[in-house]
Parts: C-alpha cells; sequence; structure tokens
C-alpha cells in the first residue's frame, strides 16, 4: 500500500492545500493529513474543528484520513509506516525552507519529500492571508470550500 502525508496546521484548509490533497491522493493509496499541532500558536479553530472541516471537504477522495499530530514529523511518519511526505510550493522562497526540512527529515529517518508545484490559481495563497483578508470584509469566498468558508465567516462573526 502506497502511503503518503500532507502536513499542514490548516487554520484554516484552503483551495491551495486541498488542491495539493487532491493531486496526493490520485498518486498514493492512502494520504495521511496530519493536522500538525504547534503550541506556541493560538489558531482561529481547533484542531478539532480544522480535522472536521478536513474530513468533510476532504470525504469525495475515498482515501485521505486525517488526525492531529504533535512533535516530529518523522515521528507521525515512522509511527504510520510511511515513507513519503507530499509538499506543496508556492514559490522559489517556499522551497529554501522546504528542502532544508526536506532534507532533515531524510537524514532522521529516511523519509522522502515529494514536491508538488502549486497550481498558479494558488501561488499567493496561504491560511494567514485568506484570515486577514476576512478579518477586513473582503472576499475570500473563492479561496476556501464552501464549508470552510462558512466556518470562517461564522467564527470571525463571533469576535
Amino acid at each position: 500500500m502506497r502511503r503518503a502525508v500532507c502536513p499542514g496546521s490548516f487554520d484554516p484548509i484552503t483551495n491551495g492545500h486541498l488542491d495539493i490533497i487532491a493531486r496526493a491522493s490520485k498518486l498514493y493509496d492512502v494520504v495521511h493529513v496530519a493536522v500538525m499541532i504547534n503550541q506556541s500558536k493560538k489558531g482561529l479553530f481547533t484542531v478539532e474543528e480544522r480535522i472536521a472541516l478536513i474530513r468533510e471537504v476532504t470525504a469525495e477522495f475515498g482515501n485521505v484520513e486525517v488526525e492531529a499530530f504533535h512533535g516530529l514529523l518523522v515521528d507521525f511518519c515512522k509511527q504510520r509506516d510511511i515513507p513519503a511526505i507530499v509538499k506543496g510550493l508556492r514559490a522559489v522562497s517556499d522551497f529554501d525552507y522546504e528542502l532544508q526540512m526536506a532534507q532533515m527529515n531524510n537524514g532522521l529517518s529516511g523519509v522522502e519529500t515529494l514536491f508538488v508545484p502549486t497550481n498558479p490559481t494558488y501561488s499567493f495563497l496561504s491560511s494567514s492571508l485568506v484570515k486577514e483578508v476576512a478579518t477586513w470584509g473582503g472576499d475570500v469566498s473563492h479561496l476556501l470550500p464552501e464549508a470552510v468558508h462558512s466556518a470562517l465567516m461564522a467564527r470571525l462573526a463571533e469576535r
């Protein structure tokens, strides 16, 4: 069984994330989406909310498993016998950082990293940017799955 992981904080998951997960789901039998927990960051959505949203918007793929993880990504991979990490690259600046991470992960555990160039439609997209634009009333509906956009608007209305 060919397995890979798509890691991230996904706060919230964007169409760019979803594009990478969808493409990975065509290449691998099982794609694990690891919602990485960063104790130093206060997310807009709880980890549980992010997992629920990701499960909802990836259900159509049929081979995506979503769970939270705290710690080193290579430990997540070892515990689940996952030999590959799939990462989307938006720009050259992403590559500089991601190459270092890929080399470290491979050195620590032998896990390989597959870089997938982002769809040009999403080359500028990040969860942080989406949250900032939405906070100031900008329309981000075309950047998020519908369920995620609804959840984002509801969360911002609570504030």
